[in-house]
């Protein structure tokens, strides 16, 4: 296995076939047009060493583990992505987008990649302290997943163009918050110059700003009258 000298992994996200595929009820309208870019950056990762995470949703035949604001949707279209599924709405990978050995595999219950899997769990073993994000969709699994990551203390890519919306309006302005939220945007092109250098060492510059600081965590001291936490534990 070729050496991960970025410290990254790839996230594809639900990019199964019913989110993907036009006579899925669960259709997103951009998901397709995306798969090139997916698979390319897959391509990229696998070449870089950089370990690949395909993520996805399976839901259980009798809904017990489907989202509230989505069972009604979903029972009505069929109750499509069950395991073992085939088809236009089932939890197969889209065309190009298979896993391969040396792949994981993550299934979430909920909108995160993070949300209740072992996801990070793994990737810390792994020592991986970005995360790239691909798939679908922007406003909803990409979004949370980029959020939970950065509350992880991982550092966040998004692959623009390897992501999908129902609107274009609704991808730009998600991807417009997590630029301001210090995702770095770029897309599946540039990401075939990605470097161990392209994130950059914040983590270990403010941890080492934080180990050279001489202040304290917090004000304490027996001193009378003194201003810290009001809880002394």
């Amino acid at each position: 296995m070729k050496e991960n000298r970025t410290k990254s992994a790839l996230l594809v996200i639900d990019m199964e076939n019913g989110f993907v595929d036009a006579d899925s009820p669960h259709c997103i309208a951009y998901a397709k047009a995306s798969v090139p870019a997916c698979a390319d950056a897959v391509s990229t990762a696998r070449k870089k060493g950089i370990p690949v995470f395909f993520v996805k949703r399976i839901y259980r035949q009798d809904g017990s583990d489907v989202e509230l604001t989505r069972y009604r949707a979903w029972k009505e279209g069929g109750r499509a992505m069950g395991p073992g599924s085939v088809g236009g709405a089932s939890a197969e990978a889209a065309e190009g987008l298979k896993p391969q050995r040396g792949d994981y595999t993550i299934i979430k219950p909920r909108w995160s990649a993070f949300f209740g899997t072992e996801l990070d769990l793994i990737l810390r073993r792994l020592k991986i302290e970005t995360v790239i994000l691909t798939g679908t969709t922007t406003p909803n699994c990409i979004r949370t997943t980029c959020y939970d990551a950065n509350s992880l203390d991982y550092n966040v890519v998004v692959l623009e163009d390897c992501c999908s919306s129902q609107t274009k309006e609704i991808q730009e302005m998600n991807i417009a918050d997590m630029a301001r939220m210090g995702a770095i945007i770029i897309d599946h092109v540039q990401f075939r110059e990605y470097r161990e250098d392209t994130v950059g060492n914040e983590k270990e510059v403010i941890a080492r700003e934080i180990q050279e600081t001489e202040l304290l965590p917090e004000p304490f001291g027996e001193t009378e009258g003194i201003v810290g936490w009001l809880d002394r534990w």
